[in-house]
């Protein structure tokens, strides 16, 4: 079943915090993974895998560079859904 985009921030703030320890409430949808999260490459696919497992979603490697806020990843998120 597709979750909303709430459930998907709520789960995308999870995985961030697991892998930044950033507070889950700063991972809002116009937070910018590198200027306002300060989440480096490494770290951003890490949290791309984790959303992949958690969501059923497949993140092709070249979607990753276009996922510039947390907002655009939910969005790509919900709309590939199965």
């Amino acid at each position: 079943m597709a979750q909303s985009e709430q459930e998907i921030l709520a789960g995308l703030a999870e995985i961030v915090n697991e892998e930044t320890g950033l507070d889950t409430d700063s991972v809002q949808p116009d937070k910018s993974f590198t200027d306002d999260l300060d989440i480096d490459s490494l770290s951003m696919m890490t949290i791309v895998v984790n959303a992949e497992d958690k969501f059923g979603v497949k993140i092709p490697d070249d979607e990753v560079k276009n996922l510039v806020t947390v907002g655009d990843a939910v969005t790509y998120i919900a709309s590939n859904q199965g």
